[in-house]
């Protein structure tokens, strides 16, 4: 099951990398990442989404799996 699922972000990660070359070669007709965040993060609300999906990717990377942390 693990290797699925970094084989999931591996997949997610690639098309971002796709994405942001191919906006780099065709400049005027395809936004960058940045400018997706930039117009994403403008309203309250967006930002409000990116941080929301910031903590749970950062919950379920880095907290979910150490159980040291969580002894009782």
């Amino acid at each position: 099951m693990r290797t699925v699922g970094i084989a999931g972000w591996v997949v997610i990660v690639a098309a971002f990398l796709v994405w942001q070359g191919l906006a780099l070669v065709y400049a005027p007709t395809w936004p960058t990442m940045s400018e997706i965040f930039r117009s994403a993060m403008r309203p309250l609300l967006g930002r409000s989404i990116v941080f929301g999906v910031w903590l749970w990717i950062g919950w379920h990377l880095f907290v979910r799996g150490w159980s040291f942390f969580l002894r009782t």
